[in-house]
């Protein structure tokens, strides 16, 4: 009777493992420390794009970056149309609780919520969603900055940060090392 009752479960089990591994939801962070959440869903063909850029890089780890790059893009561009709103790029001080505009956490938690998906679809071959890093505390004379993180096989750690581009723009996906050396401008 009990391996029946299992049985009988296994179809509602894997529906919710096959639909977890390929939701296309997020809840976006915006308006700066994430004071706005927006509910935002990629259509069928935004995630049959997404598809196609992301098995475009399956030949190497490098290949994966670029296509991790062209995807947070598209990502980028539907969650800021649903908003209704065009971030601009890096953050402008005292404006906070803006609709629409983020800052660093906003983009971080944002990127990481993707990746997530990207990594969840199977969409991710040679890279692991890490944890959100970050660098600065005023105190090295660095304002405090957040980045997603990819972890490659070999162990290398990648920042994909989109916060010095518009919505849409390319992020930078650098060595996490290097980008813990850069200031606030993005400069060394």
């Amino acid at each position: 009777m009990m391996k029946h009752a299992f049985l009988a479960l296994l179809p509602a089990l894997l529906l919710v493992s096959i639909s977890d591994a390929h939701a296309q939801s997020f809840s976006v962070c915006h308006g700066y420390g994430c004071t706005f959440k927006t509910a935002v869903t990629l259509t069928p063909a935004e995630r049959s794009k997404i598809a196609s850029i992301m098995n475009g890089g399956r030949r190497s780890a490098g290949a994966e970056r670029a296509a991790v790059r062209k995807a947070v893009q598209i990502f980028e561009r539907r969650s800021t149309d649903v908003i209704g709103i065009r971030d601009r790029p890096k953050m402008d001080f005292g404006k906070g609780r803006e609709k629409g505009q983020m800052d660093c956490v906003d983009e971080s938690t944002n990127t990481t919520h993707f990746l997530t998906y990207l990594q969840r679809a199977g969409l991710l071959r040679h890279h692991t969603v890490g944890n959100r890093d970050s660098r600065g505390n005023f105190v090295d004379g660095r304002y405090p900055h957040f980045t997603a993180v990819l972890r490659d096989r070999a162990g290398t750690f990648w920042a994909v940060d989109s916060w010095y581009e518009p919505a849409g723009g390319p992020p930078d996906v650098m060595r996490l090392s290097e980008w813990q050396g850069r200031g606030y401008d993005g400069q060394r």
